[in-house]
């Protein structure tokens, strides 16, 4: 008997520590070639996809599709123009609220390098057209304006935030510089923009800005530019229709003279807000997440083993733990990886998706979580040719 139970205890010890190893499976996307620019969205149980496919100096056409039992549908047109502006961090934006779609692109409004327009176009999943074609900024300025991020409002209709430099182009008039500021407004189911503010007056040129939904309310993550040029993430969240003066995430102290293009990541569940981002203070570069409590976000936890590059996404996995998805690289090469990181400060093992070029047409990696499965997407090179990878992989397996 003794013997017996020895063999059970050794064998329970045995299967106890053997690790499920993570298997990354690839989801075809056989959609033609030169596509990039994507954007993953996750909303109610389903995957959304839009991006860019574009050959420079040429037509350029947002497509967008769902994700249905493991596999693209075939994408659907929402427009095409041969005077956009396309970029690899400044991707178009798509959200659904019910069976209304509305997506971003930008349009260029003059023959400046950066004057150029957020154009919207508002449509129903089965492609009937509501509203399309029309600018989000309606302040007639050859300037920039982009970055937008669209969440589903939680009635109808849709919050959306992004950069705006409009003020840039009325100080440059009078000789005098004006930064970049960041914007909110809301968009009807039928396309009526309303609610228009200014959320902050001074931010990071062309850094992504972020929106998400807490349990109080909608918040916008962004980074912000300080007279003395510290460009640390900050905060504003809508209270009695109100948005509260911008705060700090946390104070990193990031002095630096030009936008690093790296912008941070915001998300929430019915309980909790968590937000991931990229610094390099210090001459530290590093990615952290912190969670939201009592008003405030509580220290980071740093998540990179070795130098960071950032380019972050962040997903809920469950009530108090989130996926994060960043770059880093080493002298050898260059790796896309994930960390699971609960609210009371444990985090996992780093789980490598891929090797991956640190170059800008990598683009900015794009993660969502759908029934317990990480889903990726990002831009690769095939034959020097800009193309879309897509995979998945088990939440199980990450310890």
């Amino acid at each position: 008997m003794k013997k017996l139970i020895f063999i059970l205890s050794v064998a329970m010890l045995f299967i106890a520590c053997e690790k499920k190893e993570v298997k990354i499976t690839e989801i075809p996307f056989d959609f033609g070639i030169n596509n990039a620019e994507p954007n993953l969205v996750a909303q109610k149980g389903k995957l959304s996809l839009s991006w860019v496919s574009s050959i420079r100096g040429e037509e350029a056409t947002l497509f967008y599709t769902q994700l249905e039992n493991e596999k693209w549908n075939a994408p659907s047109k929402i427009i095409s123009g041969d005077d956009w502006f396309v970029n690899w961090a400044d991707f178009p934006a798509n959200a659904t609220n019910g069976d209304v779609l509305l997506t971003s692109h930008l349009q260029k409004s003059a023959k400046g390098t950066y004057t150029y327009d957020i154009v919207l176009n508002l449509r129903k999943l089965n492609g009937d057209i509501i509203k399309e074609n029309f600018l989000l900024n309606t302040d007639g300025m050859k300037a920039e304006h982009g970055f937008v991020s669209i969440i589903p409002n939680k009635s109808d209709g849709f919050l959306i935030t992004w950069l705006d430099g409009r003020n840039t182009v009325k100080e440059m008039k009078e000789s005098v510089h004006k930064a970049m500021t960041v914007r909110t407004a809301e968009i009807s189911k039928t396309g009526t923009i309303f609610n228009e503010t200014e959320v902050d007056g001074r931010t990071c040129d062309c850094c992504q800005t972020s929106i998400t939904m807490t349990q109080n309310g909608p918040m916008i993550v962004y980074r912000d530019r300080s007279e003395n040029e510290i460009r640390d993430i900050y905060f504003s969240q809508k209270k009695d229709s109100v948005w509260s003066t911008p705060v700090a995430v946390f104070n990193d102290h990031w002095n630096i003279n030009g936008c690093p293009v790296n912008g941070p990541k915001v998300v929430s569940n019915t309980k909790n807000t968590a937000v991931a981002w990229f610094t390099g203070a210090n001459e530290k570069p590093e990615v952290k997440v912190s969670f939201f409590e009592n008003n405030t976000f509580n220290k980071p936890i740093i998540l990179n083993d070795i130098p960071a590059i950032g380019r972050v996404d962040i997903a809920f996995i469950n009530t108090d733990e989130v996926l994060v998805s960043y770059m880093e690289s080493d002298n050898n090469n260059t790796y896309l990886r994930c960390k699971k990181v609960s609210k009371n400060g444990k985090v996992s093992k780093a789980i490598t998706i891929s090797d991956i070029s640190s170059g800008r047409s990598t683009g900015v990696p794009q993660l969502e979580i759908s029934n317990n499965d990480a889903y990726v997407v990002w831009t690769i090179s095939v034959d020097k040719k800009n193309q879309l990878k897509t995979v998945k992989f088990d939440l199980d397996g990450i310890e």
